[in-house]
């Protein structure tokens, strides 16, 4: 039986069944090739009591987290993005050397890095221990620990409540809310803001971004169910913004019921979301075809590349890139090899599926015919990176929305 997140209810009907897989951010040492990795279901379910979208099978986050390989400040267009809304955040609540800055997940310190240069206490809180030395690194002092009633009350005790908090690309992976809610009202001043991003669920469902979808990755969030689960707890969604990162995220800014008035922007994307039926299951297995169809398309190109005799490689690997490899079924058969500027992954193979993962000078190396982009949401930056492959002739596929050749 599987209980919404969001609300509770028991009634979550599934819609997408991307199979059995491997953790997506388990990537494999040498050493660990030939080992057990364990499979979890990885299939997504609707809630039809507040409109929640969420995995229906839902793994430990301390299999997931404790040791984490994606690093922020790999992607400029990730550090700008984060860099601004430091800036955002501390020019809209006036925030100032008194004032205390958290942000939940905060990785290796990017966006915190920033709101310390313009003057305001920070503290970084993020369950990986890799992590937290290259958050100290950037000046970031990081507490390793969930974030929860227990962390909330520890973070008060040594430094006093929080003006702001923040999580980019973490409530997502948030299993129980209720802890998360609960934490956040012992953590925040009267009159504070919690501040949160994540993949927006009207895009993904625009883009076909299904291989967003991974264990880490617990809900995939529109704005009923966000704003149905904060009013179950006191807080209410006061604001929002659409933003053009991922290829489509939604920030979202909550605060104690009566500590702020909503705009008109949430009333708007509220109806939006009605009037696109996705306050209905519909429109989700509508989407689940879509997937499929996918499939069928990268299935059919691979098959004309190899009648052909192309090269075949990927390009980033992040864990989007491992769902979509799993569910369509490609290994080093249809891939050599992958290649991305991450030291913490090169050298290891992908999960389940084995692809070597090399750094991105093999791509004027070995000069392969095609890459498929698997890192497609940064496709804008990497594809100006690899100016000079594409000049000698090299072409990108991108796999979502459709198939695409660039």
């Amino acid at each position: 039986m599987t209980v919404c997140i969001a609300c509770g209810s028991t009634k979550v009907e599934p819609f997408l069944d991307l199979h059995e897989t491997t953790l997506a951010n388990k990537f494999l040492a040498p050493e660990e090739i030939g080992a057990v990795e364990p499979r979890h279901p990885l299939v997504v379910g609707f809630c039809p009591e507040c409109s929640h979208v969420q995995l229906t099978h839902l793994v430990p986050p301390a299999a997931m987290f404790e040791d984490y390989l994606y690093i922020s400040s790999l992607s400029k267009t990730l550090v700008g993005h984060l860099h601004g809304l430091a800036a955002t955040v501390i020019e809209r609540f006036k925030l100032g050397a008194d004032d205390l800055f958290i942000d939940v997940g905060c990785n290796d310190g990017t966006l915190l890095s920033e709101a310390k240069r313009r003057g305001v206490r920070i503290l970084g809180i993020d369950p990986a221990k890799n992590l937290a030395p290259l958050a100290k690194k950037n000046g970031v002092d990081t507490l390793v620990a969930f974030f929860g009633t227990e962390t909330a009350a520890k973070v008060v005790a040594e430094h006093g409540k929080a003006s702001v908090v923040t999580a980019t690309n973490v409530f997502p992976h948030i299993p129980v809310l209720d802890d998360l809610v609960k934490g956040l009202d012992v953590v925040l001043k009267p009159g504070g803001v919690f501040v949160a991003e994540a993949h927006y669920l009207g895009d993904l469902l625009d883009a076909c971004a299904f291989d967003t979808v991974y264990h880490e990755h617990c809900s995939y969030w529109s704005l009923h169910a966000a704003q149905y689960m904060f009013q179950r707890h006191g807080f209410e969604v006061v604001d929002i913004q659409r933003l053009p990162i991922h290829h489509g995220q939604l920030r979202l800014f909550a605060m104690r019921k009566g500590e702020g008035q909503p705009t008109a922007a949430v009333a708007t994307l509220l109806a939006e979301e009605v009037k696109r039926g996705m306050t209905g299951i519909e429109c989700y297995r509508a989407f689940a075809k879509r997937v499929e169809a996918i499939r069928e398309e990268l299935h059919a190109a691979f098959a004309g590349f190899k009648a052909a005799g192309k090269t075949v490689v990927g390009y980033g690997a992040p864990a989007k890139g491992n769902t979509l490899l799993s569910y369509i079924g490609f290994g080093p058969e249809q891939l050599a090899y992958i290649a991305d500027k991450s030291p913490l992954k090169q050298g290891r193979v992908t999960p389940g599926t084995h692809i070597p993962v090399v750094g991105p000078e093999r791509l004027l190396a070995d000069q392969p015919d095609y890459v498929l982009l698997l890192a497609w949401n940064f496709a804008d930056e990497i594809l100006v990176e690899q100016a000079e492959y594409r000049a000698r002739g090299g072409k990108f596929i991108l796999p979502v929305p459709e198939v695409k050749i660039v």
